[in-house]
């Protein structure tokens, strides 16, 4: 299993619709990846675990769950345009992008 984690970094003045993020782009992107997609998850940014009382990294992300890298490739290419089209309604941040293999889970 592959874990997909999508981080939007934190800088000052950034702008972040956690509502849309949460409400649409999500069901969006579970919709057009369909069945490929097992699970996701998404996360707000709370605090710098580092620095407490200093904003986080990120100011939020999702993690992604696919069976493998090739499932991902797959499912997400046909629908990259639209996806990737779909940020802008909800922050002015380009995501940070890892693939990870699930180790434990």
């Amino acid at each position: 299993m592959i874990k997909v984690s999508v981080l939007y970094p934190q800088a000052p003045g950034t702008r972040f619709d956690h509502d849309y993020y949460r409400d649409r782009h999500m069901p969006l992107l579970q919709a057009r990846l369909g069945p490929a997609l097992l699970r996701y998850t998404v996360d707000r940014g709370l605090a710098n675990g580092a620095a407490p009382g200093e904003p986080p990294p990120f100011v939020a992300g999702c993690e992604l769950f696919f069976d493998s890298v090739e499932v991902f490739q797959t499912a997400f290419g046909p629908h990259a345009p639209e996806i990737m089209g779909d940020v802008a309604n909800y922050t002015d941040r380009q995501p940070v992008v890892q693939i990870n293999q699930v180790v434990v889970g």
